[in-house]
């Protein structure tokens, strides 16, 4: 393999931060070279599964999502899409590549959307221990209602991993909306924080992802018994996972982005998009009000 020598005194991106206080890479665009990547995980024959929850109308975005998916996502490795649905007659057949197979596997579907949401984690726990560990290598856990527009490869796995929210990524502490009231099991204080996480993308190897997944759910369920909910749910004990166990590759907004947040110059690339949509059809009224008061500018 022939590519352009590095050298440690010329670093790839001045702009950005690459690497966070704790020595875990922070992935740009010009960060890393995918060449290298994928030879290096070929050599491993790695499997990699990646997750979404298909509830109720929302079923309406997975054959997009798997269709920009076979075109951008882990080109040319091998992946397992593992669709959790309460409409498994509504999964539409994508034509798949070699090495790429889908998995419909059935879930309740709760009145709330924050229930379905929160009760993910519960699900890919669970999971981890009954298939996950003897399916694939690597986990990947993203919302469905997203298209990929661009290369997200290799260079995202690591032991477990974490997306920078496209909302904040230049915003300080005070600004984050992590879960503020001690009492609760996300409750993060204004003067602590490193960055704020997106609950739709995240994912490491099995065992990281048990364990990240099993203490939010912990948490969550705690909080329950004592009429505690999250400000942002699954998001908030995300965030308080990853403040108290250091993610091992950070993924800048490239990974989730957000048209709404305009088009900043550190962006090179915008790979995994929300797909805009009215909230009025797919959630509650509530929740339409909710998802306008979570956004912010960068």
């Amino acid at each position: 393999m022939l590519y352009e020598k590095p050298y440690p005194t010329k670093p790839n991106r001045t702009d950005v931060a690459v690497l966070t206080p704790w020595l875990a890479p922070i992935i740009w665009e010009g960060s890393f070279n995918i060449d290298i990547l994928n030879e290096y995980f070929h050599r491993k024959g790695v499997h990699i599964g990646i997750t979404v929850f298909a509830i109720k109308k929302y079923v309406m975005f997975v054959k997009t999502f798997i269709e920009t998916a076979e075109q951008f996502f882990m080109v040319g490795h091998n992946v397992t899409y593992y669709v959790f649905t309460d409409r498994p007659n509504d999964i539409p057949l994508v034509p798949l590549k070699e090495g790429r197979h889908l998995e419909i596997l059935e879930v309740p579907g709760y009145k709330r959307w924050q229930d379905i949401t929160m009760r993910r984690m519960q699900v890919i726990r669970d999971n981890c221990r009954q298939r996950f560990l003897n399916e694939v290598d690597y986990l990947v856990c993203v919302d469905v209602d997203m298209t990929f527009n661009d290369h997200v490869g290799v260079e995202i796995l690591s032991d477990v991993f974490g997306a920078l929210h496209p909302g904040f990524f230049g915003a300080s502490r005070p600004a984050f909306t992590y879960e503020r009231r001690p009492q609760s099991q996300a409750g993060i204080p204004v003067d602590e924080g490193d960055y704020y996480y997106a609950g739709g993308f995240f994912g490491g190897t099995i065992e990281e992802v048990y364990k990240l997944t099993n203490f939010c759910h912990n948490a969550m369920m705690t909080d329950k018994e004592h009429n505690l909910e999250a400000l942002w749910h699954d998001e908030s004990y995300l965030n308080k996972y990853f403040l108290y166990h250091k993610p091992t590759k950070v993924l800048s907004p490239e990974y989730i982005w957000n048209i709404y947040y305009g088009n900043p110059a550190v962006l090179k690339k915008r790979r995994f998009n929300s797909i805009q949509k009215d909230y009025s059809q797919v959630r509650s009224r509530r929740s339409v009000q909710e998802n306008v008061n979570h956004k912010t500018t960068v």
